[in-house]
């Protein structure tokens, strides 16, 4: 199975990455985590992009936080899917990051997820749709994990108003 690289650029990033990684452990999916600085490791960054597909990943979830820089730049040196996840930052709530990511300009597709935990699970179980095309037991896992989440919104009711009976649907006069 292909691998997933999850990179960030900085380890304070890991607070929001680490959800990407435990759902692509929940799929057994295999993954490489690394800290790769746009700004503060550019050669490394370069390197990286530029030969990522060589060492056999077949996405890249990039999280990034103030200027985000790192998914675009990596976007625009691989031609591997590069699944940006804004990370959520002090000055701007994130907003900053979401909207370095989502303005890449025409010919330098990445995709942007959600600001956060929900951005990063998401940047996951999108990476895991992508390698479920031709697998058919990742296909199987996330038919299975769409279930559990529908089971569990179902339970949510009853959750919140343990006494209360489901409402009937009111008929039309």
């Amino acid at each position: 199975m292909s691998r997933i690289a999850v990179i960030m650029g900085s380890a304070s990033d890991w607070e929001t990455l680490q959800h990407a990684v435990s759902t692509l452990e929940e799929f057994k999916v295999p993954h490489e985590v690394r800290v790769i600085s746009a700004h503060r490791t550019p050669e490394l960054m370069f390197d990286f992009a530029k030969s990522a597909a060589d060492e056999g990943f077949a996405a890249i979830i990039a999280g990034a936080g103030g200027a985000a820089h790192l998914p675009g730049m990596v976007a625009s040196l691989t031609s591997l899917p590069v699944l940006g996840v804004p990370v959520q930052s002090k000055a701007l709530a994130g907003v900053d990051s979401l909207l370095s990511i989502v303005q890449m300009p025409a010919g330098v597709p990445t995709a942007t997820f959600a600001i956060g935990t929900a951005g990063a699970v998401n940047a996951a179980l999108f990476a895991v749709r992508m390698l479920a095309v031709n697998d058919a037991t990742l296909r199987v896992k996330l038919a299975a994990y769409r279930e559990a989440q529908a089971q569990k919104a179902r339970a949510s009711t009853s959750e919140l108003v343990p006494a209360a009976a489901p409402r009937q649907a009111r008929k039309k006069r």
